[in-house]
């Protein structure tokens, strides 16, 4: 039992109390099955509560001063800095997730708290020439960023305290008050963060009902989503649920970081090397759960060849195994249906004409889904098209880079993707092309700082996460137009 978990009050962070819950939930380990912990479960009537208590500190996050929200902000900083390994261990066990990735995302939320409080300061508006039309002549005019009010963060179960962290950080930082709902595979974690921010917001003078957090099924989400309270909803999750959000969300402002099925190319010029390592790195992490994950291999037909007998030798060192140990990278993902899911696509793509180069075969199992590498997937199939959430890459030749560019931009999804190539002409021609949110050049398509913009097009989403950004989607320009007397 995590000593993180003994510090957490009974029930849920509601109003300016813990609430107790009818009901509660069991955690479990994805590796073994065996308990973390018990999480309580929320109720139609909390989300309810949880909203009214939202609404009546509203004015009172408004009112806070640049200072009380950058100090908030560091506070919880500090306590991430100093309960790193505590958090690296019960992320492991909520998730599932290698111990080498679950420090990225203790690393990574560390982060995007410390940047957070950075852009606090710089939330600013700016003045407007009036005057450019007659009317406006001898006229003043200036725009401020306000708070748009009340932000309901919904985060996914892969990366569930980073994922949480960039909702809840830019909330504060823009003065509004937020409810966060995580996943209900993993609450613990983000259970905990919610702990920190109150005890942060009542160390400098501001209510603790700024910052809740709800958990529940789908009653409790939709009760969040669609109340008129809520301003913003910022989800992290599948396209299915986040497209049914923005309906019922609107038409107030919705923010959709959603999946993707990430291409990888690999031009006739790239180093294959570091191609190779890019996809041993990038295409299992997270138990290959990961909507940036490498998912669609392409590659130039000149050097294919070489390039997948390279990337099958190395393959074996994507190590199968205990989720705790330093050496493992890939461990079972987060339950048996998720498993099932995957393992069915994959059986789907072989009996249609796919051929499984290494790694699975698409049977039903139990335990850690091993690294697969596979190739001829027919373009119409579930492991193609839609986002596997597993460790499955699929590779396919093309003729040249025109031909990449047509097959990775077929798609519904367009989060971010990559290139390897030596050529700067190529590279931006990729950066000009290709049909998503971000295009990284020789490095993993899942590369992401958590300063930068980040988000996609198409089904991918609309809107940016990082504080600077997201602190601009959890606001509203309010302006100011003079006659002076």
């Amino acid at each position: 039992m995590s000593t993180l978990l003994d510090s957490l009050p009974s029930g849920l962070p509601i109003g300016d109390a813990w609430v107790d819950t009818d009901e509660t939930s069991t955690v479990v380990f994805p590796f073994d099955g065996s308990t973390v912990g018990e999480a309580p479960v929320g109720t139609v009537a909390q989300a309810e509560q949880s909203l009214t208590a939202a609404e009546g500190v509203r004015r009172a996050l408004e009112l806070a001063t640049v200072g009380q929200r950058r100090a908030v902000l560091l506070g919880v900083a500090d306590a991430v800095r100093e309960n790193i390994a505590e958090l690296e261990s019960l992320l492991i066990l909520e998730t599932g997730k290698p111990l080498v990735d679950c420090r990225v995302e203790v690393a990574r939320t560390l982060s995007t708290w410390e940047a957070a409080a950075e852009e606090v300061g710089h939330l600013v508006g700016e003045t407007v020439p009036l005057d450019l039309q007659p009317a406006g002549q001898g006229m003043i005019g200036f725009f401020q960023r306000r708070p748009a009010g009340v932000v309901v963060g919904i985060a996914g179960f892969n990366y569930p305290l980073l994922l949480a962290s960039h909702k809840v950080a830019p909330a504060i930082g823009a003065g509004c008050p937020v409810i966060c709902k995580p996943a209900p595979q993993t609450p613990l974690a983000t259970l905990w963060l919610a702990k920190v921010v109150r005890e942060q917001l009542a160390a400098n003078g501001l209510p603790q009902a700024a910052c809740q957090l709800v958990t529940g099924g789908v009653d409790v989400g939709d009760t969040l989503v669609t109340d008129p309270r809520a301003a913003v909803v910022s989800f992290t999750g599948s396209a299915t649920v986040g497209h049914l959000i923005a309906r019922n969300a609107a038409p107030r402002k919705a923010l959709l970081e959603l999946g993707s099925n990430t291409a990888l190319i690999v031009a006739a010029d790239a180093d294959l090397d570091r191609a190779v390592d890019a996809v041993i790195r990038g295409g299992f992490y997270a138990n290959g759960q990961a909507c940036i994950s490498v998912q669609r291999l392409l590659v130039d037909r000149q050097v294919a060849e070489d390039f997948l007998s390279r990337l099958q030798k190395r393959l074996p060192e994507v190590i199968v195994g205990d989720p705790r140990d330093e050496a493992t990278r890939v461990a079972p993902v987060i339950d048996q249906r998720s498993r099932d899911r995957i393992a069915s696509w994959l059986a789907d793509a072989v009996e249609r004409g796919a051929r499984v180069l290494d790694g699975e075969d698409g049977s039903p199992g139990e335990g850690a889904f091993r690294p697969t590498l596979v190739t001829g997937v027919p373009r119409d199939a579930e492991l193609w098209r839609e986002e596997i959430f597993g460790p499955i890459v699929c590779v396919t030749e093309v003729a040249d880079l025109d031909e990449a560019i047509e097959i990775a931009n077929d798609s519904r999804y367009g989060l971010q993707g990559a290139v390897y190539t030596a050529s700067l002409a190529t590279a931006f021609d990729v950066i000009d092309r290709l049909q998503v949110g971000g295009v990284v050049v020789n490095e993993i398509p899942g590369f992401r700082s958590d300063v930068m913009p980040y988000g996609g097009v198409k089904d991918s989403g609309i809107g940016r996460e990082g504080p600077r950004w997201a602190m601009e989607e959890f606001t509203v320009t309010k302006m100011a137009l003079i006659r002076p007397a």
